[in-house]
């Protein structure tokens, strides 16, 4: 009898052992949150899902995480500044909104800073996306990595543009920024903000000659319906970022560290493959209905038609002229 109460002693202290170490496995490990404005099948969210996917496997369970689709986490203003403050762990941004918190991210926003996508990717993959990386650090956000976004080009229901000159006296949409006004009016163009949503009952009625978008939103939107000449301008290409709040990350171990930021890269690199696939069915969806879709081999009429637009923002943003320089030289 007293055997068999040892025994049973024993047994409840190893189970009440275990029990202990899988409550300490379990506090130990760090479940992160992730913001995505975009819907679950999309490309910037299936790289977000491989991100955490990929780092849950490498930690072999210490970091877990969830991605958050659809902007159920709140407004993208909200998203960063919840990022920066260690509130949210991870999240996917427009570099374009980001410059309210981080100054260096509205480089990006300059009409035809980049040459090409491959361009934007260069450069952000290289030093120029480093020293952006730094003003974003200082704010406390790390980038893991630069989603493609697709390059915005004009659409109008006139003629094909392939010079300034063809701008002139159209009457082009945009967004609600000083910078896409600036754009369209250094053109002779006449640039008119308002909601996306009245962009093609407006192109339709003639209030509007055309827009400006990615040949996604281009096609799902049937824009192309009322805008048969899209032009591949690509004055704006503006990436998204794969950030992580500084916090979440300074409280990694060095082996951790070099884990997340690899599945960045891979994630990046998944991501604008998907964007590519994406984008390449859309441009045939419109070709096929019958859009006329034109190159601009030689941007620099465009590029030298921005100089009003660059000194302007440079006016405002004195401190930021030497990264202006790094993205135009091309390093």
């Amino acid at each position: 009898m007293k055997n068999q109460f040892k025994h049973t002693a024993k047994m409840l202290g190893a189970v009440l052992c275990l029990g202990v170490a899988v409550t300490a496995s379990a506090a130990n490990a760090k479940d992160w949150r992730g913001w995505n404005i975009h819907v679950q099948d999309y490309p910037v969210s299936h790289g977000m899902e491989a991100f955490i996917k990929e780092v849950e496997e490498k930690t072999e369970g210490r970091i877990k995480g969830k991605v958050f689709h659809g902007g159920v986490l709140g407004s993208q203003p909200d998203a960063i500044e919840q990022v920066r403050l260690g509130i949210m762990d991870f999240g996917v941004f427009s570099l374009g909104p980001m410059g309210q918190a981080v100054p260096e991210a509205n480089v990006v926003s300059l009409p035809f800073i980049f040459k090409s996508v491959p361009d934007m990717h260069r450069l952000m993959d290289g030093a120029a996306g480093e020293a952006l990386g730094k003003g974003l650090e200082a704010k406390g956000i790390v980038a893991l990595g630069y989603y493609d976004a697709g390059a915005r080009s004009f659409y109008n229901s006139i003629k094909p543009i392939n010079t300034p000159d063809d701008v002139k006296g159209m009457k082009v949409r945009v967004m609600n920024n000083d910078l896409f006004v600036g754009m369209v009016d250094s053109m002779g163009g006449n640039a008119t903000p308002m909601a996306f949503a009245e962009v093609y009952q407006s192109i339709k009625t003639g209030v509007v000659d055309g827009a400006e978008n990615n040949p996604p939103s281009y096609e799902s939107t049937n824009h192309f319906e009322v805008a048969k000449y899209y032009s591949m301008s690509q004055h704006l290409i503006i990436p998204e970022c794969l950030c992580m709040s500084k916090k979440t990350f300074d409280a990694l171990s060095d082996a951790d560290k070099a884990i997340v930021k690899a599945a960045g890269k891979a994630s990046t690199e998944l991501q604008r493959s998907l964007w590519d696939a994406r984008e390449a069915a859309s441009m045939k969806k419109v070709v096929d209905a019958g859009v006329i879709v034109n190159e601009i081999a030689d941007k620099s009429a465009f590029q030298a038609a921005m100089k009003p637009v660059y000194a302007q923002f440079l006016a405002k943003y004195p401190d930021l002229e030497g990264l202006v320089t790094i993205f135009q030289k091309g390093e």
